[in-house]
């Protein structure tokens, strides 16, 4: 059997979350071809007590619990065995680097991943010490467990891989050359007294082309002018 173009492993104390979202779509179609192999691990199976705890109070006080270093570095030692050295391991966290379309190409070139789902207050500082760790956040805000940002990753990362979809859809979308995406259309040509862009009906593809350029710029600076600094397109565009 050959190996997988991405290989993710997953650490979570509820892995019942992960039933489902991986089970359709492109992520499914994926597995089905084994271009990706998704692995979801109970780190409650690495706690030693009888209430399989994975948390305890933080040293120095403060509200919530923190996540504990040794079922979680168990768990991924266990699991990895000797492919640990050649893995990505990543800690789902609110105060990591921003998650972007970059880190995903990056990701999907490390050809292994290993995804801990942060819970609570966080995780023991040891964990991504004693595991070098990167630390990621899908965006500023706060989700209550890594979970759903993990299946974010997962799907961004999975049709990022060569022949997972196709090659044309992936160069004009958005985040691509630093530009959000141009408007789409489609049948029929008017939609309550609304018609398609008559650019897009007389077939001129150079035409077609600079006004998906001029528009993704537009929508650029209207949603997201922050990336405008990235992309080298002119503002007078805006």
């Amino acid at each position: 059997m050959p190996s997988p173009a991405l290989a993710i492993d997953i650490y979570t104390i509820f892995p019942e979350m992960f039933i489902g979202p991986f089970d359709s779509s492109i992520v499914r179609r994926a597995q089905d071809r084994e271009m990706v192999q998704l692995r979801v691990h109970n780190i409650r199976e690495w706690a030693t007590d009888k209430h399989r705890t994975t948390d305890d109070t933080p040293y120095g006080g403060g509200a919530g619990m923190v996540m504990k270093a040794p079922p979680i570095v168990e768990a991924v030692e266990a699991t990895l065995g000797l492919a640990l050295t050649q893995t990505r391991i990543i800690i789902l966290s609110a105060g990591g680097r921003k998650f972007t379309q970059e880190v995903a190409e990056e990701f999907v070139a490390a050809q292994r991943l290993a995804l801990i789902c942060g819970r609570y207050e966080g995780i023991d500082e040891r964990v991504s010490t004693h595991l070098a760790a990167d630390e990621i956040s899908v965006g500023d805000f706060i989700l209550t467990g890594g979970e759903i940002a993990a299946m974010a990753i997962v799907d961004a990362t999975t049709r990022l891989i060569p022949g997972v979809i196709d090659a044309a859809s992936i160069r004009e979308e958005s985040h691509h050359d630093s530009l959000v995406e141009y408007p789409h259309y489609t049948r029929p040509a008017e939609y309550r007294g609304l018609a398609v862009p008559e650019v897009l009906l007389t077939g001129h593809h150079a035409n077609i082309a600079q006004w998906r350029r001029e528009e993704a710029i537009r929508r650029t600076g209207r949603w997201r002018p922050d990336l405008l600094r990235n992309s080298g397109a002119p503002e007078s565009k805006i």
